[in-house]
């Protein structure tokens, strides 16, 4: 609602200053209806201009993006959105990890909501933009919906939240920080605030932090939860602004963006660099990521949004979940400590929203210990250690909607594509 009433003076706008336009080519020797209508329409749309004005006005006191990025927001599909905000460069690897490709048939059927379906049932279902497909290394399987190709940057959205949690894996290993340090002590902006105090680094892992921000995906009412954090421009003045507390730290497992948002703000913190540069130089470039990637930003030169916002193409994806899948190991180099990636496939003690989860990866129901990062609107990089399966997924689907049908989808393609590999 709020969103609407700051862009809909703007975006009618144009339409009346094109109504006045049309009235006044008209020239009569007599005041007729037209001549008699001009007047009001100038002063429509001089009602019109002020409400703009205002507008833009109330966008700038919420601290919020303008009204012609909110107008747009509110209708552009989730895999556009990226370029409509600000964002640093992760650089890539000048010598890109090479992916051998060998295509071959997917499993015929996978289970789709009670029935047996193809998989091109599936994406079309789920609006998919990008599908690859790894087995053992090697890519068995990639497709892209016409408009989309391998040049893409997908938005990662929540995907990278589990990006987030390697470098804090990085981070503990390198002495910079602990699990048991309270956040306090490691953002001085947030020394008198009490509530970060009681909140450690392994709350903020495991979504157990007990934060009051909803995860609101509403883009009508933006200025609650996660909406508002997506569209403010000063994240570490919201996360100062939301030091409240719905249950005690550690006690509940309770998914929220902020809680990745806090790790981002830890991470440029105690390596004294932006987030995106961490990013390029311990991971992107280590892993052999083959494109630049973008991370979209609060405002130009400013803070990451670390809970989301990571666009890539769909094959550094697949590299990232080979990473993972080797235990960290890109070769011969230990890009991630394995012991996080054990830290990963271990389920933390509190289920987050009633499913397993540990630091930022979630744990397929009655999988094969198979974990995934899943990004709302139908993003997942999905690992399946017992098959040597990678699978990407990118869509426009709506926020979080079947989600269990499709890790349901993905564990009978990986157990489907070959037999166990241990």
């Amino acid at each position: 609602m709020i969103l609407g009433l700051v862009i809909l003076p703007f975006a009618l706008l144009p339409f009346a200053l094109l109504a006045i336009e049309k009235g006044c080519l008209q020239v009569s020797a007599k005041p007729g209806p037209r001549a008699r209508l001009r007047p009001r329409l100038v002063g429509a749309a001089l009602a019109l201009g002020l409400l703009a004005g205002a507008a833009w006005a109330a966008t700038a006191l919420l601290a919020v993006p303008n009204p012609v990025t909110l107008a747009a927001l509110a209708v552009v599909e989730p895999s556009a959105v990226g370029t409509w905000f600000a964002s640093r460069p992760v650089a890539a690897s000048a010598t890109p990890r090479i992916l051998t490709v060998q295509p071959r048939p997917l499993p015929d059927r996978v289970p789709w909501k009670g029935a047996l379906v193809p998989i091109a049932t599936v994406l079309e279902a789920t609006r998919t933009n990008a599908f690859l497909v790894s087995q053992n290394g090697v890519l068995v399987h990639e497709w892209y919906r016409p408009g989309f190709e391998a040049a893409t940057l997908f938005p990662s959205w929540s995907v990278a939240k589990s990006v987030v949690s390697l470098l804090v894996g990085q981070a503990i290993a390198g002495g910079r920080l602990k699990e048991t340090d309270p956040v306090s002590t490691l953002l001085p902006d947030l020394h008198g605030v009490p509530v970060f105090g009681r909140i450690t680094v392994r709350d903020l892992l495991d979504m157990t932090s007990g934060l009051a921000v909803p995860e609101n995906y509403d883009p009508w009412n933006p200025l609650v939860g996660t909406a508002g954090m997506y569209l403010t421009r000063d994240l570490p003045a919201f996360v100062r602004a939301h030091a409240a507390l719905t249950s005690k730290p550690g006690s509940k497992g309770e998914y929220r963006s902020i809680d990745t948002e806090v790790l981002g703000l830890i991470l440029a913190r105690v390596h004294g660099k932006p987030l995106a540069d961490i990013l390029s130089e311990q991971i992107w470039t280590p892993m052999g990521a083959g494109a630049d990637a973008t991370w979209n930003l609060d405002a130009q030169g400013g803070t990451e949004k670390a809970f989301c916002c990571l666009n890539a193409v769909a094959r550094d994806f697949v590299r990232l979940g080979l990473m993972v899948a080797d235990r960290g190991r890109v070769g011969a180099v230990d890009v991630v400590p394995p012991h996080w990636i054990e830290r990963i496939e271990t389920p933390a003690r509190r289920a987050v929203d009633g499913w397993p989860y540990s630091a930022q990866w979630w744990h397929v129901p009655a999988g094969d210990d198979d974990i995934s990062a899943i990004g709302v609107y139908g993003q997942y990089i999905y690992i399946n250690r017992d098959t040597g399966t990678v699978i990407v997924k990118l869509s426009d689907h709506g926020a979080e909607q079947d989600e269990a049908d499709t890790l349901a989808a993905m564990l009978s393609l990986a157990r489907g594509l070959a037999p166990p590999h241990r």
